[in-house]
């Protein structure tokens, strides 16, 4: 008996399921990298936000530094010049002042106070030259008077009995006066009394008051001895 065999073709779709499962693979990148694609335009804004930032940060901090280094100068500068004052105690008073900052001014302790400086009165006889260095030791100078409220201010506080050496001079004998700290000589802002100046060999002057007047200044030699007044701009912190 003669058996039979029936061959079928079977063919396998694998090839076209391959495809298809490879285009689906190729198409999956393309929509994660469509995902991931960054902005240009954002890019550049923000850089520039950050920019932006960095500066204002920069300037904010200029600004600081600035004002920090002019504060800490000011204060060495007090400082410096309260180490230089030769006076150990002060007494201030708090005034009304348009400078920034600075409300109280101080004198040294036995010293009067008026308007933007203050005095001493001298309670010993030296001669001219001794008493324009007592001042000077203690950072101030003689006498200038520059005003009659200054002057009258004075001349409350003085002994009748009393000379006081200002700081006016004449070094040449020429009636060419001069004051201390170059304050230049007015005739208009002058106390002399009448017939006063007298004599070109009396080159200093002192402020006095006569039995039967009143307060002004007399010329008189530079050796005599007389009480003096000196005078120093107030300190203000």
């Amino acid at each position: 008996m003669t058996s039979e065999v029936t061959y079928a073709e079977v063919r396998f779709k694998n090839e076209s399921k391959s495809l298809g499962i490879n285009s689906e693979l190729t198409s999956v990148p393309k929509e994660k990298s469509s995902l991931h694609t960054s902005n240009p335009g954002f890019s550049k804004v923000l850089f520039l936000s950050l920019l932006i930032l960095l500066l204002l940060l920069a300037i904010s901090f200029f600004i600081a530094f600035i004002i920090f280094f002019q504060k800490y100068s000011q204060l060495l500068k007090e400082k410096k010049t309260i180490k230089e004052f030769t006076h150990t105690t002060l007494e201030c008073i708090k005034e009304n002042l348009t400078m920034e900052e600075k409300d109280w001014g101080c004198c040294p302790k036995n010293w009067k106070s008026f308007n933007l400086n203050c005095y001493f009165f001298s309670t010993e006889d030296k001669n001219w030259i001794e008493n324009k260095k007592n001042c000077s030791e203690m950072k101030a100078h003689l006498l200038v008077i520059n005003t009659k409220e200054e002057h009258d201010f004075i001349i409350q506080t003085l002994d009748k009995k009393k000379a006081y050496y200002i700081g006016l001079s004449d070094p040449e004998g020429t009636r060419a006066w001069q004051w201390v700290d170059q304050t230049p000589y007015s005739e208009n802002a002058t106390f002399w009394h009448k017939g006063e100046p007298n004599n070109r060999a009396e080159r200093c002057v002192i402020l006095n008051k006569p039995p039967r007047g009143s307060w002004g200044w007399n010329d008189v030699t530079c050796e005599g001895r007389h009480m003096s007044i000196c005078k120093m701009m107030k300190l203000y912190l």
